[in-house]
């Protein structure tokens, strides 16, 4: 099938550049650097890596480590691919892939990414998962295909599935409803695939500071648990299943998980809210239960 430079009809992205490695990037016209699906790949005539999950224009070598401005780089099994500008990383195991610009990565299992960007974040094992947000915690959900025969008929479902920590925070000084980000650093939320199915539970924790209304040293510790429903479109529907406050010395404030689509990049996080004039410190841990599918919803 040609390789076109044009967006094929039923589409919505294009070949934009091919890497040294081999692997084909995508656009949709606005956004660049795109990875496609299987179908996407093999509709413009490349060939889908199943064990990396990237679409190729040609084989490489995949036992290669790109020595080029990589520092503390240390890996153990075969067939791992640590890409450029990686530093202080550990790969452990097979077919995993770095993807570049990572530092202080650690890696166990087989199958797994690490995309472009991310720091201080690990894998713990498993296969198949990605590290696609600021200091995410890991633990892939192994086999991409899973099937069930009976009476006749066969069942055979393609996703991708793992489960993440994150520790999110930030200061409120008013009753300015506001999105907490990754580790505080004021800019990075939970970064969101569509045909997904987010399960998440939450702990936040709230302390009070100071303002005029504050008191110093009073608290409040919630549990939030429900899911997010991200569609093909990225439309988002959230479905809150349980909330308990489980301590607290004076107010409560709010909390819930929210739609943080910020740059065109979709996402979600938690949005917290106090009193006008009391200054807060806001803690979040948040866990998540991620099923990608394959299967447009």
């Amino acid at each position: 099938m040609a390789k076109t430079n044009q967006i094929l009809n039923g589409y919505t992205v294009r070949p934009e550049n091919i890497a040294p490695s081999g692997q084909v990037f995508f656009t949709d016209g606005t956004n660049t650097g795109l990875l496609a699906n299987k179908q996407t790949c093999e509709a413009y005539g490349f060939k889908y890596d199943e064990a990396l999950g990237v679409c190729m224009a040609f084989n490489f070598n995949s036992n290669l480590i790109t020595s080029f401005d990589t520092q503390s780089v240390k890996q153990t099994g075969t067939r791992n691919v640590i890409r450029q500008k990686v530093q202080n990383a550990i790969v452990t195991g097979t077919q995993n892939l770095v993807r570049g610009q990572n530092n202080n990565i650690n890696v166990l299992g087989s199958e797994h990414t690490v995309e472009r960007n991310f720091n201080n974040s690990n894998i713990l094992g498993g296969s198949r998962g990605t590290v696609a947000r600021q200091s995410e915690i890991v633990l892939g959900g192994g086999q991409r295909t899973l099937s069930k025969t009976g009476d006749e008929v066969t069942v055979s479902f393609n996703s991708k599935r793992q489960t993440s920590t994150l520790e999110l925070s930030c200061v409120t000084i008013d009753n300015t409803a506001t999105n907490m980000t990754i580790q505080g650093d004021g800019e990075s939320f939970i970064n969101v695939q569509n045909n997904s199915i987010i399960g998440f539970d939450i702990y936040v924790t709230r302390l009070e500071l100071g303002g005029t209304r504050g008191v110093v040293g009073n608290y409040s510790y919630r549990n939030i648990r429900g899911a997010v429903k991200i569609d093909n479109s990225y439309n988002m529907t959230f479905d809150i299943g349980f909330e308990r406050n489980i301590a607290k010395i004076g107010q409560n404030g709010t909390c819930t998980m929210v739609d943080s689509t910020t740059g065109g990049v979709p996402s979600i996080t938690v949005n917290v809210q106090d009193r006008n004039t009391v200054s807060n410190l806001w803690s979040a841990n948040v866990v998540l239960h991620e099923v990608i599918s394959e299967t447009t919803f």
